[in-house]
């Protein structure tokens, strides 16, 4: 049987790792948004609420359908297995938003030039990915995008109308996150670092 104080060491080092995990989480996060090459990304509209988590919008981007001619390394099996990770190199147009140029599943052959970024996803099972297939469509972690209450809605509707973007901070491993929600050259929203 455990005295009390031994008890009480226990329970502090317990609140102890799990602050340092949150904390660690929290850093990743903040590291990426510090130090991530920014990208600006078009997006489209999907949804704008979820009742139980607030205002939000679902975002599609021009990088949510790759071509399947654009991945260098299309596997023998010709479809995509459970959680296949794709690497989709980005360059920026010159309209000032990136887009695809290149993909290939499980890593790139090559680091991506200066003038490019490398932007890691994940493509869902069962995916056609033969030479008559067209496109795939892989997830990013950054579909989703939350909004103060009552604030959603306009901003879809304005989506319809006129191009809005994300800027996006991709680390060097190609894990992105949402920096910032912006209607032209104005920034609407920033997310915090912490």
């Amino acid at each position: 049987m455990m005295t009390g104080k031994r008890l009480i060491v226990s329970a502090l080092v317990l609140a102890l790792v799990q602050i340092g995990f949150l904390s660690w989480i929290i850093a990743g996060r903040a590291a990426i948004l510090r130090d991530g090459k920014q990208v600006l990304l078009r997006v489209e509209p999907i949804d704008p609420r979820d009742l139980l988590r607030g205002d939000y919008i679902l975002l599609g981007y021009d990088i949510s359908r790759i071509p399947v001619k654009l991945i260098g390394n299309i596997p023998a099996g010709k479809l995509s297995s459970e959680e296949t990770s794709i690497v989709v190199r980005l360059k920026q147009g010159g309209d000032g938003y990136w887009g695809p140029t290149a993909a290939w599943f499980g890593q790139a052959p090559a680091p991506a030039a200066s003038g490019e970024a490398d932007i890691v996803g994940h493509v869902s099972e069962g995916w056609d990915i033969s030479q008559g297939a067209t496109t795939i469509a892989p997830e990013y972690g950054i579909e989703r995008f939350y909004l103060p209450e009552g604030e959603a809605i306009a901003i879809q509707n304005d989506m319809r109308v006129r191009p809005f973007g994300i800027r996006v901070a991709i680390a060097a491993n190609g894990t992105a996150q949402i920096k910032a929600l912006v209607d032209g050259d104005k920034t609407l929203f920033e997310e915090p670092l912490y």
